[in-house]
């Protein structure tokens, strides 16, 4: 079975997150993405510490998408060098144990159509 991985990457807005967070979505790069807003960063730039209010987005998806998601926040991101982390999953609880298995949407069946629970299942096929 393929492995599952998070990728997190931060925003400037929420707006920006959410429009390109849709996207890697509609694009079936990945399962879902989760934004998270009110961060604050604290970072190195240009020779002096910033401070920063940001967003968080952990996109959920495959390893084998892992570089074509990277590639695609690179291309929409407005920030000269995002941060994106591919991180593996290592385990999960019960509750949520098989929501790696990724899955095609059967033939006829609604993109929104949910045949599992809310976690159950990732729909990332292209």
């Amino acid at each position: 079975m393929e492995r599952a991985v998070l990728v997190y990457t931060t925003y400037p807005s929420v707006v920006e997150a959410e429009r390109d967070g849709r996207a890697l979505v509609e694009r079936r790069l990945c399962a879902c993405v989760n934004i998270l807003p009110g961060m604050i960063s604290h970072y190195w730039w240009q020779g002096v510490v910033e401070r920063g209010e940001e967003v968080v987005m952990i996109i959920k998806t495959r390893s084998s998408l892992a570089g074509s998601v990277s590639t695609a926040v690179k291309e929409m991101h407005s920030y000269t060098t995002p941060a994106i982390l591919v991180l593996p999953i290592e385990s999960a609880a019960i509750s949520t144990g098989s929501w790696p298995r990724p899955r095609r949407r059967q033939r006829g069946e609604p993109p929104s159509s949910r045949r599992a629970s809310r976690n159950a299942l990732w729909v990332c096929a292209r």
